[in-house]
């Protein structure tokens, strides 16, 4: 069993979508989306390169704990993960993502 994209729209009608694992835990966010259509091939998106390891840049948060950026073919970001504690601990999400990903399902929260 897969995880579930979440898709909302903000108090400022903007669209973003949330990546969550089977245990309901949050372990993606979507840059926002001025559209409902941008915000849903930003989650295929997701799906098609969730498996590209080259498309995560890992980085590092101002106090120092690691994050990934997931990008879209063309370079662009498709969203980040929360800060871990460990560069081991991001990798696990990675894998969460990979995991996750291509077989979830779309719940729209709009």
């Amino acid at each position: 069993m897969a995880g579930k994209f979440e898709l909302k729209k903000s108090s400022n009608d903007q669209f973003y979508f949330s990546l969550l694992a089977v245990n309901g835990e949050s372990i993606f966010e979507s840059e926002a989306y001025t559209s409902k259509a941008g915000a849903e091939k930003g989650i295929e998106s997701v799906k098609a390169n969730a498996l590209i390891n080259e498309r995560y840049e890992r980085k590092l948060a101002t106090n120092g704990q690691p994050f990934f950026v997931l990008k879209a073919g063309n370079g662009e970001p498709i969203g980040r993960s929360e800060t871990y504690s460990s560069e081991s601990a991001m990798e696990n999400g990675i894998k969460s993502v990979k995991y996750n990903a291509p077989d979830a399902l779309t719940q729209d929260l709009t």
